[in-house]
């Protein structure tokens, strides 16, 4: 049997779709916070349970018979330490014999905020004992697609990450690469560096959307600062805004960069192109 958590979420979501490719659905578990919305998983054959990272009594149960697990990590920056704990120990009391965690790029050398409770993670899980495999997984390129709209009625990319490289992929690229270390033999004890193909930055970026659209769109580069109080304005909580200040200002030091393409060696195919995404969502 094959697990994954946050199945309902945007990754997991596609992560159940890439396995549904490689396995029957009767071999695959959707571990859900809210069995309700995985109704449309649990049509197709797919086992939901209820598996919450706040309550830590429904996860053993969640994995019982369970032969691989894809943790997905939280999303609530701050609670994600304490809840992956609970996730690994009740994998562990389960008997799960591979478990395959989310991690970040270049988590043990990152100056990201981000990679501190991946960091804490990872040391756990090693701690454990649990066979596992860590996927650093770079940025997702719909952290920037999702605000074209945007881009194109200020005329502008606005950021802090200056001529920093971004070497992002799809979401869909990361879903197949976790599908395929839950579906492939010999893969306890390794690290991958998950990034994609053809990095950019962010003037090409807004380059790809005035090629894509036909408007101009310029990047404009600000301050750590400025660029915090810009995301606080348009309405981001001041922990998000601080975070994506602090990823960008990360960027600008090569921290989302990566060319070892592991990525598309992983999943047997070219990562999504930038321009591509960009296009998808136009």
């Amino acid at each position: 049997m094959l697990a994954v958590t946050g199945a309902t979420g945007q990754l997991g979501r596609l992560v159940i779709e890439a396995l549904l490719k490689k396995v029957p659905a009767q071999q695959i578990v959707a571990a859900v916070r809210n069995p309700d919305k995985a109704k449309d998983l649990a049509a197709k054959g797919i086992q939901v349970r209820l598996a919450d990272y706040n309550h830590p009594n429904t996860l053993v149960s969640a994995f019982a018979n369970v032969d691989k697990l894809l943790l997905i990590s939280s999303s609530e920056i701050g609670k994600r330490t304490e809840q992956h704990k609970a996730v690994i120990d009740a994998a562990k009391a389960a008997g799960v014999s591979l478990l395959a965690y989310t991690s970040l790029l270049h988590t043990d050398t990152s100056p990201l905020m981000l990679a501190e409770e991946h960091s804490a993670t990872e040391a756990y899980i090693k701690q454990s004992g649990i066979p596992a495999v860590i996927l650093r997984n770079g940025w997702y390129s719909e952290n920037y697609t999702g605000s074209v709209a945007a881009a194109l009625s200020h005329g502008a990319v606005f950021g802090c990450a200056k001529d920093g490289k971004l070497a992002t992929a799809s979401r869909a690229d990361y879903a197949a690469a976790a599908a395929a270390v839950l579906t492939q033999p010999d893969q306890a004890g390794k690290v991958y560096e998950l990034a994609g193909d053809n990095a950019f930055t962010l003037t090409q970026y807004a380059a790809y959307i005035s090629a894509a659209s036909g408007k101009k769109v310029e990047y404009k580069n600000l301050s750590q600062a400025e660029y915090i109080k810009l995301l606080e304005q348009v309405g981001l909580p001041a922990a998000v805004a601080s975070m994506l200040g602090d990823s960008e200002a990360g960027a600008a030091q090569g921290a989302l960069f990566d060319n070892s393409k592991q990525l598309s060696a992983l999943i047997g195919r070219p990562t999504t192109p930038i321009a591509q995404s960009i296009k998808a969502v136009l």
